[in-house]
């Protein structure tokens, strides 16, 4: 069994923090004929609903969600320039990008996360060394992010998620590792969305139920959600 745990010093620096969880198994993660027509559209629409999170103010940096997060990375260390991965959807999207297909499970996850204005990540759990934690870095854990031939550890006091090898993600869901990254070979993930006060958690339970929904009908598969917060500290990804 391997479990998602969220360590008590992530709790105490976000003491309202909640992760949905969702988990897929039996996966085919590619594309059959006419569905990137299908996903480029889903990532259109979605682009389009993301405008309410961004037109709050004249100043992106202001609007509520980019503004909750940038505080929430000033609590910790960072590596210079590091963003929560939804203000770099975000900011994307308000400077008129077009997201293009990528596979089923990423393109879904973006969707989701631009239309709900927040935070969410995958991996591939049979690369997953050992449960997965939230954790905070003690420093020097190794990473190695897509396409780096060189090591670039975690920092101390870093948000990361990790496993028993490596660091997994840095920052929350900042920068993913190689390793354990969601491609088209995926064939058991984890999903995450993440939520660091109440309103943002109000907004996952949501996202959570409809990327629960078009996971299960892209791949005929039943999936799992489960909710990480202050009471329940961890999740089964795979048994």
């Amino acid at each position: 069994m391997k479990r998602l745990i969220v360590d008590d010093d992530v709790i105490e620096l976000f003491p309202e923090l909640q992760i949905n969880v969702l988990t897929l198994s039996d996966i085919k993660n590619q594309y059959t004929d006419g569905q990137e027509d299908h996903f480029a559209k889903l990532l259109a629409d979605a682009t389009a609903s993301s405008t309410k999170f961004t037109d709050q103010s004249d100043t992106f940096s202001k609007n509520p969600v980019i503004a909750e997060w940038r505080e929430a990375y000033r609590k910790f260390k960072t590596k210079k320039g590091a963003r929560s991965s939804i203000e770099a959807l975000l900011k994307r999207a308000s400077q008129g990008h077009v997201f293009s297909p990528i596979d089923p499970l990423v393109d879904i996850y973006n969707s989701i996360s631009l239309t709900y204005g927040t935070p969410v990540g995958g991996e591939d759990v049979d690369h997953i060394d050992g449960d997965m934690h939230l954790a905070i870095a003690d420093g020097g854990e190794p990473f190695f992010p897509l396409g780096a031939e060189e090591d670039s550890p975690a920092l101390p006091g870093e948000v990361i998620y990790k496993d028993d090898s490596a660091a997994i993600c840095r920052c929350f869901n900042w920068r993913e590792a190689e390793r354990t990254m969601l491609t088209d070979a995926t064939k058991n993930a984890v999903l995450v969305i993440e939520s660091i006060n109440n309103e943002q958690a109000s907004r996952a339970n949501e996202a959570i139920n409809e990327l629960k929904t078009l996971c299960e009908t892209t791949f005929n598969v039943s999936s799992t959600t489960q909710v990480i917060n202050t009471n329940n500290r961890s999740a089964t990804i795979a048994d």
